[in-house]
């Protein structure tokens, strides 16, 4: 059901470069019953999926590491990320798109996932939804080395950590990534690995 009480919307694109930042002004009613004209930028990438892999006879997840640019300029001395693997849909169902991500990624082939939740992850300035998944991996499944798809320039490193290893990575700080730590609390909280 949608909103009665915003009114009048009006879109402006301020940027289309890498993705699209818009510019929004409306009409919103307060709890007096009073209506305010409100601006607010709101930056569109489009929707993505991220994905735990666990192998729950080894005792480990696999993750990614890559530059990321917004942390670089934003303290993060290297720029390099700790990260459950993740894409955008770019219009595939999630579940296609995490697997397709997952291959490109990490090397891994696999069948089977489970959507466990979805979550916007800054909902007061990115319109982006993320859809997470679980997913068991085997050795055997390893059909290519990973490192992300060339045309995309991602050169991402593949790393298997053992689960609890993780774990305190995020308390070390060397895991910083809402959607890792999302993912890994699922893990422990739901026993995945036990």
């Amino acid at each position: 059901m949608r909103n009665h009480r915003i009114k009048n919307i009006k879109k402006e694109v301020l940027s289309d470069n890498w993705y699209t930042l818009n510019k929004f002004t409306y009409e919103y009613q307060k709890d007096d019953g009073s209506w305010e004209i409100q601006e607010r930028e709101a930056y569109d990438r489009g929707n993505g999926a991220a994905i735990l892999l666990f192998n729950k006879k080894k005792g480990t997840v696999v993750l990614t590491k890559q530059f990321r640019m917004p942390t670089y300029v934003n303290g993060n001395e290297d720029g390099m990320m700790v990260e459950v693997c993740a894409g955008l849909l770019d219009g595939d169902h999630p579940k296609d798109c995490i697997k397709k991500e997952v291959e490109e990624e990490t090397g891994y082939r696999i069948d089977e996932v489970e959507k466990v939740f979805e979550s916007y992850m800054s909902p007061g300035s990115v319109t982006e939804i993320l859809y997470y998944f679980v997913a068991a991996y085997e050795p055997k499944m390893k059909v290519g080395e990973g490192g992300g798809a060339a045309d995309e320039t991602e050169n991402i490193e593949v790393l298997e950590y053992p689960f609890k290893k993780a774990l305190e990575m995020i308390r070390t700080g060397e895991i910083k990534d809402a959607k890792t730590i999302l993912l890994l609390q699922y893990a422990a909280l739901h026993k995945l690995l036990e």
